[in-house]
């Protein structure tokens, strides 16, 4: 089948929304917690994070065009602190409601069942329940001018995981904890492992990692 830029514009919005988001592949699941200058906290699931750098270490999401409230944007855009969660596939259905459109003085915390979590000298909670949590300070907020979509990108202020995810080289193996992964808006994964490969060169073919 073939669909070209006239039948996508063509679609149903729904339809259409479905189908260019599915279209991107499995992606990593992070609930993203936050909490305004007053304390009331927020947390809500993105499958829209993306590795810019390692050195600084720098994570950027893409969130929707604000002509609506976005608590986690607001949150962020106030305090400059927030934080990445990454949780096993045994949550998969509280994480998908942290998705609803809970008021503002509303704590998905409260209403999906997540425990916040607090490390020194941090704003923003982390997710008790997650295997992996990350701690972000805002950077730099950048408008995407073709659709009105935003990219919050963050430095990597700390990491919190268990050491036995973390190999000799520095591979973290989320694999081994199934570790939540989602495609469009409602689809959710876990990965497996096939191969790593050594460093690719042109004279040969890669060589599987031990």
């Amino acid at each position: 089948m073939e669909i070209n830029k006239t039948d996508i514009l063509a679609m149903d919005t729904r339809y259409r929304a479905a189908l260019i988001n599915s279209l991107a592949g499995a992606r990593q699941a992070v609930l993203i917690g936050t909490k305004d200058a007053s304390g009331q906290t927020n947390l809500a699931i993105f499958n829209s994070i993306i590795h810019l750098g390692a050195n600084p270490a720098l994570y950027g999401f893409i969130c929707r065009p604000d002509t609506v409230e976005r608590h986690t944007l607001a949150n962020i855009k106030s305090t400059k602190q927030y934080t990445f969660n990454y949780v096993s596939d045994a949550y998969a259905a509280k994480a998908h409601q942290t998705s609803a459109r809970y008021n503002a003085n509303e704590s998905e915390f409260d209403k999906v069942g997540f425990t916040p979590l607090y490390q020194p000298h941090f704003h923003a909670p982390y997710v008790q329940e997650a295997v992996v949590q990350i701690g972000l300070q805002l950077q730099e907020i950048l408008p995407i001018h073709l659709n009105g979509t935003i990219m919050v990108i963050g430095s990597l202020e700390n990491i919190y995981l268990p050491d036995t995810l973390v190999g000799s080289d520095g591979f973290v193996s989320l694999h081994a904890q199934n570790i939540l992964a989602c495609a469009g808006l409602d689809a959710y994964y876990t990965t497996q492992l096939i191969n790593r490969f050594a460093y690719a060169k042109p004279e040969k073919m890669p060589t599987i990692l031990i």
